[in-house]
């Protein structure tokens, strides 16, 4: 599977059962066991005792911040590994249940409407406030993030000075001159072409569908004009990088999507979630932005070390 779609499972399929059934039967395959966890290899640390298990979803991002997590952990005292890989959110969400895993970094839209399907929170002081009683007993969320890794309308500086757009206020008045770059199932998803009708009165001159979730391929089509606007997450490098426009969303047609841990309650101590909520003090979403170039641009650094070299940036390890 490509990093790209990994990443559309992880964080927008929050309701596709059958994804998650997919990965964890590859994953069984894979290790020759029943227990889609039994594969993922743990990274150093113990994992007995007291000791905290930090689970990631299968994209890097989720990675990056599960080992930012860890290094966490363990500078404060409390032993702490990695599993890595572990699937979507279905698949993860199951192993924090069964305590395969005692940690995972998750996304707060997403989390909440994986719980609770008819959510209707959207700011992000909503969703902080509907989605702690909304977890099952034994489950629970440490403090969010500043970090937020949403979908975006996304165009370039070209476009937005000839049409003086800030907002997706501003593009609805030229939306039907738009072709759209954007997943297939943008056709159909609340936030997607129906939220931008509903909320906006905007609707598209077509949408051009691409797979790869805001990749290479879709960004090669806005630069080259191909589509005029496109679906791509606020911690993408490109968008820095090539000086890309984010429209805002006064509206909240995307929802809040911050990056806090979930947890079992099982093993969490007092300690351990002052370390967690340290992190989430002070990451920021250009923090999750350079973490991301650091790990998928030329660098090509592992997690593990782009993970230590931000934590030791921010005074959390020495």
């Amino acid at each position: 599977m490509k990093e790209s779609n990994q990443r559309a499972l992880g964080r927008r399929a929050f309701g596709g059962l059958a994804a998650g059934v997919g990965v964890a039967l590859a994953l069984s395959a894979c290790g020759g066991s029943s227990n889609p966890l039994s594969s993922a290899p743990a990274s150093s640390g113990a994992a007995s005792g007291s000791a905290l298990v930090v689970g990631s979803a299968d994209f890097p991002e989720s990675q990056i911040i599960a080992e930012v997590y860890a290094g966490a952990l363990n500078a404060a005292g409390v032993t702490a590994s990695t599993k890595p890989n572990i699937g979507s959110r279905e698949v993860y969400f199951k192993a924090v249940q069964d305590g395969s895993v005692d940690v995972i970094p998750d996304y707060s839209g997403n989390l909440l409407l994986h719980v609770d399907k008819g959510a209707t929170a959207v700011s992000a002081e909503d969703i902080a406030k509907a989605l702690p009683g909304k977890l099952p007993q034994g489950l629970a969320v440490l403090d969010a993030s500043k970090a937020e890794d949403k979908d975006a309308m996304v165009v370039t500086k070209a476009t937005a000075e000839k049409y003086q757009l800030k907002s997706i206020e501003d593009m609805a008045k030229v939306c039907s001159e738009f072709v759209v770059g954007a997943p297939a199932t943008f056709a159909e998803r609340a936030y997607g072409l129906p939220g931008l009708k509903k909320n906006y009165n905007c609707v598209p001159k077509k949408l051009e569908p691409f797979s790869d979730g805001g990749g290479a391929v879709t960004l090669k089509a806005l630069l080259s004009d191909q589509v005029q606007v496109a679906d791509i997450y606020t911690t993408t490098p490109s968008i820095a990088d090539n000086d890309l426009v984010v429209l805002a969303d006064p509206k909240n047609n995307f929802i809040a999507q911050q990056v806090l841990p979930l947890y079992s309650s099982a093993k969490m101590t007092d300690k351990a979630k002052e370390a967690l909520n340290s992190v989430s003090k002070i990451l920021t979403t250009e923090d999750l932005i350079n973490l991301n170039r650091a790990v998928s641009g030329s660098q090509k650094q592992n997690p593990k070390d782009a993970a230590a070299a931000w934590l030791k940036d921010k005074g959390l390890v020495k």
